[in-house]
């Protein structure tokens, strides 16, 4: 789960376990998990900061991004969670001493401590291997993925499963589809845990399209997509409604050309009890999920 549900959710008085991608091949974290033979470290520890009550020097700390020298570019926790991970030789233990320095109470779980590769193969049957080669295309961008799969299969880290398991709401989302959400829902015995449990299922999907993932996706083609990976149902799909001014979506898009439209909606799913349709994004500044717009709508539905 993202930053936008995270910082929402933990105002309100629920557990929460969040099950982190970990085979990212870009940036600061890519660099650590080639250099190191490690997972990556990099949806960790965003996990991590969203769910933080440290002080604002604390997490500005684990938010730091060195720019020059050898360090450039990598973040400070990352090369932390690295540190540690190389010198206590044990995940958990890991985990559990960066929690008590951000002062987390909720559950923050590798999806798997395997190594893998995310793999897509695209319409013309070229296969792209890696997450970032997915997630920032070098190839022609236009082409639609056909196929997405992990490159050996892993299994699940078990506490990720039990979790899931026992879960009263499985939250699903928003995340870029093939480059992060795929590398979770593919581990093996992710998909058949959600399917396992009692809990209600949702799925937030994303505002905007993104280039070389979802070019031109309604909402329905984001819940086929979901529920193809899931292998199952979903029980609730969260969705925008709302559609911000001209100005406001050019200037965003001019910071992040790779983000195509807001994602289009039929109306008639505004009667479908499955779907919730509401105005999600922050009222000014950059169009993302607004996170108290969508704690609030999330706990509703925690409710019997």
């Amino acid at each position: 789960m993202p930053k936008a549900v995270l910082t929402g959710l933990k105002k309100y008085p629920i557990d929460i376990s969040v099950i982190c991608a970990m085979l990212d091949s870009g940036g600061s974290a890519g660099r650590l998990r080639k250099d190191y033979n490690i997972v990556s470290p990099g949806d960790i520890r965003r996990s991590l900061v969203s769910l933080s009550n440290a002080s604002p020097t604390i997490k500005n700390l684990f938010n730091f991004r060195f720019e020059k020298g050898e360090l450039a570019g990598h973040n400070f926790a990352n090369l932390l969670i690295t540190a540690l991970d190389l010198t206590t030789n044990d995940y958990k233990k890991t985990i559990t001493e960066i929690k008590k320095i951000l002062n987390v109470k909720h559950e923050v779980l590798p999806v798997t401590l395997e190594k893998s590769e995310l793999c897509a193969v695209l319409e013309n049957g070229k296969i792209i291997s890696g997450e970032t080669n997915i997630d920032i295309p070098k190839h022609n961008a236009n082409l639609k993925i056909k196929k997405i799969f992990l490159k050996p299969t892993v299994k699940a880290y078990p506490k990720a499963i039990a979790a899931i398991k026992k879960a009263d709401l499985i939250v699903i989302g928003p995340g870029d589809l093939y480059s992060s959400l795929s590398q979770i829902l593919l581990v093996k015995g992710i998909a058949e845990a959600i399917n396992q449990s009692h809990g209600k299922k949702i799925f937030i999907c994303n505002a905007m399209t993104k280039l070389g993932e979802t070019n031109g996706f309604s909402v329905t083609d984001f819940v086929r997509e979901i529920e193809k990976l899931s292998k199952g149902k979903l029980d609730y799909v969260i969705f925008n409604t709302k559609m911000p001014s001209t100005k406001r979506l050019v200037a965003y898009r001019k910071e992040h050309p790779e983000l195509l439209s807001l994602v289009n909606f039929n109306r008639s799913l505004l009667k479908d009890k499955k779907f919730v349709g509401k105005d999600l994004i922050s009222p000014v500044g950059e169009i993302v999920h607004d996170s108290k717009k969508l704690a609030k709508i999330i706990f509703n539905l925690c409710k019997p």
